[in-house]
């Protein structure tokens, strides 16, 4: 068994109807730009009734039909936001709260230990976030329920340095489920190309189709800042 092997994030896409929401970071192959990259899916009317929409800092979700919108508690949040040189990326409304605790003085893992899991029993969905920094490093979190009730708060921190190549990818879901299986071990290890237009393409296209609602992918040069990024909508 190679633990260091490189895999496919196409195959591991394809080969899963329902890992939930996802976050990829990584650094390309030739070195130039650290990517990120986010997804959300949804099985419920008012999970699918959603698109990314750009913000001076990131992205948002929201309605896609405002008039079908049920409870937005879960649904609607900001799940890209800059803060300085770096760019948090979440699966929920604790981007605010690791974006405020670092705004204090506070961090990334001092933000997420006033959070836990979602309230959505009988899954308890995991809250996963991500960290980007400027020279590529990066953090990726999981916050989770210790057993089927819910009755506490796993807390796991991963800190990864930038490897031209190489991406790391962590999701909700392990698979479809009733109720739904968390994500359980370390985040796995994925490729990463060059071309953010084929980088998009592979990932959107690699999502089943019936359940996919939004992608996120974003490309930052590592000498300058400069970046690019790319919104997908199925409802759009």
């Amino acid at each position: 068994m190679n633990v260091y092997e490189i895999g496919s994030i196409a195959e591991k896409l394809q080969n899963n109807t329902y890992p939930g929401r996802g976050i990829i970071l990584g650094i390309t192959p030739d070195g130039v730009n650290k990517v990120a990259a986010y997804f959300i899916m949804g099985r419920s009317l008012n999970s699918r009734n959603r698109i990314f929409k750009p913000e001076d800092d990131g992205i948002s979700t929201e309605a896609f039909d405002p008039s079908k919108l049920e409870d937005p508690s879960l649904i609607i949040y900001h799940p890209v936001r800059e803060i300085e040189d770096d760019l948090v990326v979440t699966n929920g409304d604790q981007t605010d709260t690791i974006v405020n605790s670092i705004k204090l003085g506070g961090s990334f893992e001092a933000g997420l230990r006033t959070r836990e899991f979602e309230p959505d029993g009988p899954n308890w969905t995991p809250r996963i976030s991500g960290i980007q920094f400027k020279d590529g490093s990066y953090k990726l979190s999981i916050l989770k329920s210790v057993d089927a009730e819910g009755s506490g708060c796993t807390r796991q921190f991963f800190e990864y340095p930038p490897v031209a190549g190489l991406g790391h990818f962590i999701h909700t879901y392990v698979t479809n489920g009733d109720p739904i299986p968390t994500f359980v071990g370390e985040p796995e290890r994925v490729d990463i190309l060059n071309d953010i237009d084929e980088y998009t393409a592979l990932l959107w296209n690699s999502l089943d189709p019936d359940n996919k609602i939004s992608l996120y992918v974003r490309y930052t040069q590592l000498d300058d800042g400069s970046f690019e990024d790319i919104v997908v909508n199925a409802n759009q």
